[in-house]
């Protein structure tokens, strides 16, 4: 799971990555924003996912706007995190909790914000190579190097979600008869 904000990660002043950035306006609560982004981000978190290897989830104070974000930037529809408008202090606890979520559900978590990002507590403590914390610039947001980062983090998920569940099948089911690709349930087998 990929926890993603928008203002100092996505949306900011000087995003580099050797092209033009773009800009254009999102309206969240009534009011008209200009929003900053390099296209070549947008197209890395675009592939990501669509390749369906990671759940990218707004953890944003942009969740109940986020529909005015991801037209903007030519995103799909992803999830939130919540769907109220919060003033900050609550959209911070709110997104502490996103992340306490998703390491509580047993999932791995990538945790993209230039402020909340902790640096010790619960989250940071517990992330012991289940979280990937990166708190970037909030001039420059995420970079290469970082899109870098999490791309390998999540190839390291997938690598161990597939030994995983080699490792977790037991001599049983490797034994189990199977056919035209599926398992015989306990019915068909007594035939």
């Amino acid at each position: 799971m990929w926890l993603l904000d928008v203002d100092g990660v996505i949306n900011v002043s000087r995003p580099g990555w050797g092209a033009a950035p773009r800009s254009g306006y999102a309206s969240s609560a009534g009011q008209e924003y200009r929003m900053r982004w390099a296209p070549a981000l947008i197209d890395r978190i675009h592939t990501l996912h669509h390749a369906g290897t990671v759940e990218i989830r707004w953890c944003s104070t942009w969740c109940p706007d986020a529909d005015q974000v991801e037209q903007l930037l030519a995103l799909p529809r992803l999830e939130r995190a919540w769907s109220d408008h919060l003033t900050n202090t609550a959209a911070t606890a709110a997104k502490l909790a996103a992340a306490r979520q998703v390491l509580t559900q047993g999932r791995r978590l990538i945790w993209t914000n230039d402020v909340e990002v902790p640096t010790c507590g619960v989250v940071h403590d517990e992330k012991s190579g289940r979280a990937l914390l990166i708190a970037p610039s909030p001039r420059r947001g995420l970079q290469p190097d970082h899109m870098d980062a999490i791309e390998a983090f999540i190839s390291a998920s997938a690598t161990e979600n597939v030994s995983a569940t080699a490792d977790d099948t037991s001599a049983d089911d490797m034994a189990a008869p199977r056919y035209r690709g599926y398992e015989r349930s306990a019915t068909e087998q007594a035939r």
